[in-house]
């Protein structure tokens, strides 16, 4: 499949849910919580009905998986070789704090792998996206675009986290980088900022889904990073169980 010819729509249709999303955010908007106690807002629902949508009008035969969609069962997804996967906003957390560090997220999914990947941020007023083996780009908050490539480290690493998510664990793994400077970041923009060469590594030692994580991941490959589990094996999608395990994303110096 020939990803660039049906880039640009994916683009338009990540707009288009960030625009309402943003609407949203500048509302005075309800928090409810579902049943494993995580947040969700008119703007999660909003965004997974603009993008459902839009990726259905191009092209109904390739399945969607989204955070906000219906459960669908192993026994139908184990079948799926190429799947489109949504998070309509991850980062709802920093969404109600209004820190502004939440995204959009649009991957495409082929063999266990992102192959391409859309993540907007509303409310900062930019966009990442990237093809495999055909580079990343970003359009800044002016509206210019870049191609954007993962940078070799300093003897100082920049290492992006979240105060949301710092654990015993991820400080260790950081204690042993040696010199190293944190870079805060929320959400999928955690990848983007390896991507674009404001950050170095990025371990996550804690809790994801697949979907968290699956377009930003795209992005970072196609910039000349990696992303790779503990075990050194490369994080992949389409599981009976939806949890990522624990992983780092980084350019190639690491791995």
């Amino acid at each position: 499949m020939h990803y660039s010819s049906i880039l640009p729509d994916v683009l338009k249709i990540a707009d288009e849910a960030s625009e309402k999303v943003l609407h949203i955010y500048e509302s005075d908007f309800k928090v409810r919580y579902k049943e494993d106690n995580s947040p969700i807002t008119a703007a999660d629902e909003a965004a997974h009905e603009i993008i459902y949508k839009g990726l259905r009008n191009i092209s109904r035969d390739i399945p969607i998986l989204s955070e906000e969609g219906k459960s669908i069962p192993w026994e139908e997804r184990k079948h799926w070789r190429r799947f489109w996967l949504i998070d309509p906003i991850d980062g709802t957390k920093d969404f109600t704090q209004r820190n502004g560090e939440f995204t959009v997220n649009i991957a495409m999914i082929e063999d266990g792998q992102p192959v391409m990947g859309v993540v907007t941020a509303p409310a900062l007023k930019t966009a990442y996206w990237g093809i495999v083996g055909e580079g990343a780009h970003m359009r800044d908050r002016t509206g210019k675009i870049h191609r954007i490539r993962v940078a070799e480290p300093k003897e100082t690493k920049r290492v992006v986290a979240s105060k949301n998510h710092m654990n015993d664990e991820t400080l260790a793994f950081i204690e042993k980088l040696g010199d190293h400077e944190l870079v805060q970041a929320g959400s999928s923009l955690k990848f983007c900022r390896i991507a674009e060469g404001h950050a170095d590594i990025y371990p996550r030692m804690g809790p994801t889904s697949e979907w968290d994580t699956a377009a930003a991941h795209a992005i970072l490959v196609a910039a000349g990073g990696q992303v790779q589990t503990l075990e050194g094996e490369p994080l992949r999608y389409g599981k009976e169980d939806i949890l990522n395990p624990w992983f780092v994303a980084a350019g190639s110096w690491y791995f």
